[in-house]
């Protein structure tokens, strides 16, 4: 016996990847529906070998449902995830609307999947920020070992984190910068974002920290522990999917490179690629489409007392929104429905 499954923007980059996710991992679906505003109402996706009709989630009754998957971003879900909740039916929700509510789990499975059991409080689970979502699979087994005091983190985040426009004006940018008179300007983005890097994400705050890089800070520490100490610089670079993050690491306890190199070969949702010699490292271009967090450039930082670098690479539209949401539905699964 599986599930009754809905995906809430099931046009949109998430939710077409939360379609194949569900597919790729088998995941027990009994019946599915697809949702999305009505001006989609109608349109095709896939799922797996079989096509869906986009259904008008103005007018579905979530009454029945197990699961919902939401991507349709936080006014929509302002909205809808308290019906669905009320209804009966779990939300799994990739918008940043609740993540910040301490009634409500902001979950990563490979951090914290006890945090699961909070769900009943509101019916409802938090997804975490894609640059969050990859980070603390890479801190959580280390911060077990030598207990993480500060971390500093720089990101080079793809413009897939941005959606379809975001992906749309560097293609439009890149193509106009060849043919004389076609230069597209910036729409998406405070500025050119083809050949060139955008250390803004998000809208600035009063301390010159912009909300992404609030987002980092606020969420490693509701997800892994509220004694580390966060700062981040999150840049937005011309990369269509995959984010990168150069992390360096502050510990309470001594931690040797070669220790920490094995504690993430057998830490779950991680492949380690380092090897010291040219090309021995993950890149974006070898992440997209995989499950895993990559870890490269692991090594000693020699200017503080217990410190480590390392390099953490992954698929924002996977591991950072739609494979974490599904890895959150088997987890709710496993432990509390059990139907699957």
């Amino acid at each position: 016996m599986g599930y009754k499954v809905v995906v809430a923007g099931a046009t949109g980059n998430v939710g077409r990847e939360m379609l194949n996710i569900l597919a790729e991992r088998q995941f027990p679906v009994d019946e599915i529906a697809v949702l999305a505003s009505r001006r989609s109402q109608g349109t095709e996706v896939s799922f797996g070998d079989r096509t869906l009709k986009v259904r008008d989630i103005e007018q579905f009754d979530f009454a029945g449902w197990d699961i919902a998957l939401f991507a349709i971003g936080s006014d929509a879900t302002r909205k809808y995830a308290p019906i669905a909740a009320k209804a009966g039916c779990v939300v799994i929700d990739n918008s940043s609307l609740y993540r910040y509510d301490p009634e409500i789990p902001l979950i990563v499975p490979e951090v914290n999947p006890d945090a699961i059991m909070g769900y009943a409080k509101k019916n409802i689970i938090a997804n975490p920020n894609c640059s969050t979502a990859q980070m603390v699979v890479a801190l959580k087994p280390l911060h077990d070992r030598a207990r993480i005091k500060r971390v500093v983190v720089s990101t080079y985040q793809s413009v897939s984190g941005a959606g379809k426009d975001g992906m749309d004006e560097l293609w439009d940018q890149t193509k106009g910068m060849y043919v004389p008179g076609q230069e597209v300007a910036p729409s998406k983005f405070q500025k050119q974002i083809a050949f060139n890097v955008i250390p803004q994400i998000d809208v600035f705050m009063e301390d010159g920290a912009t909300k992404e890089e609030w987002k980092m800070v606020a969420e490693t520490k509701k997800i892994v522990d509220p004694s580390i100490k966060v700062t981040a610089t999150c840049v937005r670079v011309p990369v269509f999917v995959g984010h990168s993050e150069a992390i360096n690491i502050e510990f309470e306890d001594f931690l040797d490179e070669d220790e920490a190199r094995d504690i993430l070969r057998e830490a779950p949702g991680i492949m380690v690629i380092d090897k010291r010699e040219p090309g021995g490292y993950a890149t974006p271009v070898e992440c997209v489409g995989d499950f895993a967090t990559f870890i490269s450039r692991i090594r000693q930082d020699s200017t503080i007392e217990n410190g480590l670098n390392l390099w953490c690479v992954s698929d924002n539209l996977r591991k950072g929104a739609a494979l974490n949401a599904v890895q959150i539905a088997e987890l709710l699964g496993n432990r509390v429905l059990k139907k699957g």
